[in-house]
Parts: C-alpha cells; sequence; structure tokens
C-alpha cells in the first residue's frame, strides 16, 4: 500500500454510482451500510489543490440546467457530436428535440450510464480516433465547461484539426467556457502566476480526478479567456466569431471553420 489510487474509470465509477442513487436501480454507495451517499467527484490539481463536486449534475435534466446550457442547445444546427458526454444530458435533450446526435466519450462506463439512459449513438473513442471513421458533423458541443479539452499551446491545433477533418462544410463549434482570472484568492492566483513562469498559459491546469479507491493518470484541462481562445485557434482552420458571456464569468464560445 502507496497511498496511491488504483488507474482506472474514474467517472464511468462514479456516474454509475449517480446513476444508482437517483433511480434506486442497481448497487448503491451507503452509509453506514443503510442510507444512499451522495456522489462526490473529487479534483486534484498538481499543487496540492482538492477540490470536491456532487456528480448529480452529470445527469440532470433541462430543468435544473444553467441558462447558457439553454442558449447552446438552441444553437445547434445538422448532425451533432457531443464531446465528452458524460451522463448524456445534452444528447437526450437533443434526441428529444429531434436532433441527430452522436455522443463521444472515452469512459466505458459512462457510456454505459448513456446506454442505460436512452441516448442511442455511442461512440467509445478519442477525438483524435474518431476523425478516422469517416463520419462528418455540422455541430461540435464542448460544454459542461469542456473548452477545456483542448488541454493548452500544444494539444489545441491537433484537437482542432481533428474536429476540422470531421467538419462538413459551413460547421461550428459550440463550447463553455470559464474566465479564470477574476478570482482575487492568492491560492488560484499563485498558481497563474506559476503557469506563467512555466510558459504555459495561466488557466492551463494539471488535474486528476478520484473517486473511492481510483483515480485517473494526471491530464491537462485549459481554463481560458475568450481573447486566449482566439489566439489559439489562429492557423487551426477555425475562427471565433460569436462570444455570449450574458453568465460572466462563464461564456459560450462560437467557432466556425474556415473556408
Amino acid at each position: 500500500m502507496n497511498g496511491e489510487p488504483r488507474i482506472g474509470d474514474v467517472f464511468g465509477e462514479l456516474l454509475r454510482d449517480a446513476w444508482a442513487v437517483e433511480t434506486g436501480i442497481g448497487p448503491r454507495p451507503l452509509v453506514g451500510g443503510r442510507l444512499p451517499r451522495p456522489v462526490i467527484e473529487i479534483i486534484e490539481r498538481d499543487d496540492g489543490l482538492i477540490n470536491g463536486a456532487p456528480a448529480a449534475h452529470y445527469l440532470a435534466g433541462p430543468e435544473h440546467w444553467q441558462p447558457y446550457d439553454h442558449r447552446a442547445v438552441d444553437r445547434v444546427r445538422g448532425a451533432a457530436l457531443d464531446i465528452g458526454v458524460g451522463g448524456g444530458r445534452i444528447a437526450l435533450r437533443l434526441q428529444e428535440l429531434g436532433a441527430p446526435v452522436t455522443g463521444l466519450d472515452v469512459s466505458a462506463g459512462a457510456l454505459a450510464v448513456c446506454r442505460r439512459r436512452g441516448v442511442r449513438d455511442l461512440v467509445h473513442a478519442t477525438v483524435d480516433a474518431h476523425a478516422g471513421d469517416g463520419r462528418r458533423y455540422d455541430t461540435f458541443l464542448l460544454l459542461g465547461n469542456n473548452l477545456g479539452l483542448i488541454e493548452g499551446q500544444d494539444r489545441a491545433p491537433v484537437f482542432l484539426a481533428a474536429l476540422a477533418a470531421m467538419a462538413r462544410p459551413g460547421a461550428q463549434i459550440i463550447a463553455h467556457g470559464t474566465d479564470p482570472y477574476g478570482t482575487t484568492d492568492p491560492v488560484h492566483t499563485g498558481y497563474h502566476e506559476r503557469n506563467r513562469r512555466s510558459g504555459r498559459l495561466g488557466g492551463q491546469l494539471r488535474l486528476r480526478l478520484r473517486y473511492r479507491e481510483l483515480g485517473t493518470d494526471w491530464f491537462d484541462y485549459l481554463v481560458c479567456t475568450p481573447d486566449e481562445l482566439a489566439g489559439l485557434v489562429q492557423g487551426a482552420g477555425w475562427r471565433l466569431t460569436d462570444v455570449d458571456d450574458a453568465d460572466a464569468p462563464y461564456y459560450l464560445a462560437t467557432l466556425r471553420l474556415e473556408g
């Protein structure tokens, strides 16, 4: 025993348990062997900061969404790829509206939960791998703060090129991001400065997820301003055309395929 978590499908395991708590279907984590306990996702940053968040929001219906989620769904056109589909909340809503949608995730457990909830078209792959499958889309969704999946300066061109390879003419990306720099908390401002000194963007997080005895490998996750995003997409085949910051510091960024 070394105190380190066992590497596994953290997201899939916590979604499975959150679904069991919500529905009463399947084994549930219990307090004292009797009462269902809330499922908490633990997010560990590489400076030692630990945060926890209830996992139930990954399953939330539209009545519990934030306003920007509704506005994002309203902007979907044509066939959509929901990247990081998670518990399937966005994909399920698009299905209800009659929109063709495919859910993509690297978590087999998350996709199993989506399937049980009724999401019909699911792909277990990375964006890079799926780009070779020959499927084409009109809208790419990076919701639930999944703009972070572009990771940083090094990864962004590769990620955006993979989306361009799957894009039909006139395709769009609708991404939910957060401006990280409104805080005055020295725990965060100090982290931003440390990142800049090492040549990273201030909000380029180094994280791992934890749940029960499981953990993920460490990964980069980018929290950036719209101006930083505009710089990242230059020369990557996409153009930032709109920023909806009505719910600042959260924003919806719309990018359109160039050419």
